[in-house]
């Protein structure tokens, strides 16, 4: 069903068995496996999906090796388990990472990790090539047998200033490790939440629309578009609101204090020297002043970040200008003799991390870990329980999803059916195991579409295997490359506009696609893909100045980017 569809039907029959607040990945993860499971569920998100604190990630599926230091072994376990699923259901977007961690000392850090370990100690400090070779064995060991992803290696001063030229020479060793980057986190997301439909007609899922109060069996949806009100009658509640939960709790009555996030930022850089110097593998290391910080390969830019920042509203988070200098010269830590200047800032981008209110002295002693709150009994005045969706990560939205799901089946009298940790995502239904099969794959589907095997295989890395109804789309009418940006064409951008749920153009530009993200707009290719967005979706011409405004807008305020 398309969204007028939606909503008219919601019209006609308000009860659903699940209303899902907040269509960020654990949202969205749990929309999947409840649809999965033949629940009813309606989703719904004030902004787009996937447009929150999910579209601020490192881009990183990863165990959390860091976290060992705190005593989280179940939560590493856990994402160490979920970031090899993620590499194998999601092949086309979630790649094996290898990640370099420089060291400048030997000995350092032995007494303080058993200290911060036993919480004697909460002031970062710097770790040597003995505790960081610790942690990687038994890093390792969580991988088991699987080897999704290869051990670790060890390299000495020389075998690592030869490989990585520009390195400081400082370092006494270097430690390479595998996790996996999330090439596309936002469009990760939304291919979950486009299987979750095609698996129950039940599942709906609908962007733009808030929840807005309610009492006792009913609660109140707004379509952002119209104005227009809905009302709702849930037998549960999920609110995956994440750094917004306690927010949505309030509207409906209910004073919480669940979320205590933290603030993350970072930026895309434009920069040939330090993308070759990295070559492809992330360099993840403490700075000088004991933040653990990252210098990440995206395509043909460069990713750097992170913060991590106490904040009160998350509706105010921006990636500062001292988040930028601090971010600009923690590169002279690990490459000394490359310079990196404002100029190289293609994207910047700031999110909340959703974690559980602590009285941590520290942001990073605060646990990445995730947690059901209930909110239920006869006191709240409400005929259904909220479960509050608190903390998690990117890597293990499953998981936690999973968790969500058994809570809310039990509740509802039903039993589990089915089961997520093996189900392909999206393109990853079917994807090529290897190059010769990827090649027989495109050499087919040029044979009946009569596109270029190149243009296919360029499709293919953004797509996966969806990339196969899309083709056939492309295919029914002549198709012609944009002007502004010729590797894509209207009929693709078209198809997207129709099937992903676009409802806005900056849908098109931060989340359906990395244009935005990898610096590839300019002010005439915003003009022509709001021309063919417009063309898809039924604009006229007011309708179209007034998303390519919007669009502008949100570039300049909340990325930086002035076209």
């Amino acid at each position: 069903m398309n969204r007028t569809e939606i909503l008219t039907a919601l019209k006609a029959n308000p009860k659903v068995s699940v209303l899902i607040v907040g269509a960020g990945i654990n949202g969205i993860g749990t929309f999947r496996d409840l649809a999965l499971n033949g629940v009813d569920v309606l989703m719904v998100d004030r902004g787009d999906f996937c447009s929150g604190a999910s579209a601020a990630s490192s881009h990183m599926a990863h165990g959390g090796i860091r976290y060992l230091e705190n005593g989280e072994f179940r939560l590493v376990r856990e994402a160490v388990k979920e970031r090899n699923r993620m590499i194998e259901n999601a092949p086309h977007l979630v790649k094996p990472l290898p990640t370099t961690v420089p060291m400048f000392k030997y000995f350092s850090g032995l007494l303080n990790a058993p200290l911060k370990f036993l919480r004697l100690l909460d002031k970062p400090s710097e770790r040597g090539a003995v505790i960081i070779k610790l942690g990687l064995i038994m890093y390792d060991a969580f991988t088991g047998r699987t080897r999704t992803v290869p051990p670790h290696t060890f390299r000495g001063r020389a075998q690592s200033l030869a490989k990585w030229k520009d390195l400081n020479p400082e370092v006494v060793a270097t430690a390479t490790y595998f996790d996996g980057e999330i090439v596309n986190p936002e469009r990760l997301a939304l291919e979950i939440l486009l299987d979750a439909e095609t698996d129950n007609p039940n599942a709906r899922a609908l962007n733009y629309v808030s929840m807005i109060g309610g009492a006792e069996d009913t609660l109140m949806l707004r379509d952002e578009l119209t104005d227009e009100v809905y009302d709702v009658r849930p037998k549960l509640v999920i609110n995956a609101a994440g750094p917004w939960i306690d927010s949505v709790n309030k509207k409906i009555g209910h004073a919480t204090r669940f979320i205590g996030g933290t603030k993350g930022s970072h930026l895309v850089l434009d920069h040939p020297e330090l993308r070759a110097a990295i070559g492809e593998s992330e360099f993840f290391f403490e700075n000088k002043d004991g933040r653990i910080v990252l210098i990440l390969p995206l395509y043909d830019r460069v990713l750097i970040g992170t913060s991590d920042l106490p904040v009160e509203n998350p509706d105010d988070v921006r990636c500062t200008d001292e988040e930028v200098g601090y971010f600009l010269g923690m590169v002279e830590r690990v490459f000394p003799k490359i310079k990196v200047t404002h100029e190289h800032i293609v994207f910047r981008f700031s999110g909340v991390r959703p974690l559980e209110h602590s009285g941590a002295k520290t942001t990073g002693q605060i646990s990445r870990d995730h947690t059901i709150q209930v909110i239920s009994g006869e006191w709240t005045g409400l005929d259904f329980p909220i479960y509050s969706l608190v903390g998690g990560k990117w890597t293990s939205f499953r998981a936690f999803g999973e968790q969500v799901t058994d809570k809310a089946l039990a509740f509802l009298g039903k039993t589990r059916q089915k089961d997520t940790a093996s189900l392909p995502i999206g393109g990853g239904r079917g994807y090529p195991r290897n190059d010769e099969e990827l090649k027989r794959r495109v050499d087919s589907l040029a044979a009946w579409t009569g596109m270029s095997g190149e243009r296919l295989s360029s499709l293919f890395l953004r797509y996966g295997t969806r990339l196969e109804a899309m083709a056939d789309y492309m295919g029914r009418s002549p198709d012609t490359a944009l002007m502004t940006l010729p590797d894509s064409t209207r009929r693709e951008i078209a198809y997207v506009a129709l099937n992903e749920k676009v409802v806005h153009l900056d849908d098109l530009l931060l989340r359906r696609s990395m244009l935005a993200m990898l610096g590839k707009l300019t002010r005439a290719s915003v003009d022509e893909l709001a021309d063919v967005t417009g063309e898809a979706l039924g604009w006229d011409e007011s309708q179209k100045q007034a998303e390519v405004a919007r669009a502008l807008s949100i570039l300049a305020d909340q990325h930086g980017v002035r076209l």
